[in-house]
C-alpha cells in the first residue's frame, strides 16, 4: 500500500499488507488503513498480462477494489502494474541495503505500490 501527500503530488510507501494463499482479501485492514488517511480516491495496480490483456487476476483485483470503493464511499482507478516489480527491485538495491534487507518481499511490494501510485499521480489519464 502507498499514499500520497495532500497536495497529490508524491506517493510514500506504507506497510505492506499479506494475503495468505486461499484466503479472500484483507478489505477490513485495507478500509482501516484507507480510513487513517482519509483517502479520498483509491488506485490499484491491476496484473495485466505480458500482451497487455486482463486475466482472472485482474477480475479478482477489480472486485476488491469496487468492493473497497463503495465501503469507502470513494472511486477507483485501475492502473497497469506490468514489470512494476522489477522496477520496484532495482529502486530497492539502489538503496544500498544489506542484500539480506533489500531481497526481503515486502520491501519490494511496498516500493511497486509506490511506483503505480506515483505513475498515477504523475498521469491520472492512465487509469483503465
Amino acid at each position: 500500500m502507498a499514499v500520497s501527500d495532500p497536495t497529490n503530488t508524491v506517493a510514500t510507501p506504507l506497510d505492506t499488507l499479506q494475503r495468505r494463499a486461499g484466503k479472500r482479501a484483507p478489505l477490513r485492514k485495507m478500509e482501516e488503513v484507507a480510513r487513517e488517511f482519509a483517502v479520498d480516491h483509491l488506485v490499484m495496480g491491476l496484473p495485466l498480462g505480458l500482451d497487455g490483456k486482463e486475466n482472472d487476476w485482474c477480475a479478482e483485483i477489480r472486485t476488491v477494489g469496487s468492493k473497497l470503493a463503495e465501503r469507502l464511499g470513494v472511486e477507483v482507478s485501475f492502473v497497469d502494474e506490468r514489470l512494476t516489480s522489477v522496477r520496484a527491485e532495482r529502486a530497492v538495491r539502489s538503496l544500498g541495503l544489506p542484500k539480506r534487507k533489500r531481497e526481503r518481499k515486502e520491501r519490494v511490494d511496498a516500493a511497486a505500490a509506490q511506483l503505480i501510485l506515483q505513475a498515477w499521480l504523475d498521469h491520472p489519464e492512465i487509469a483503465r
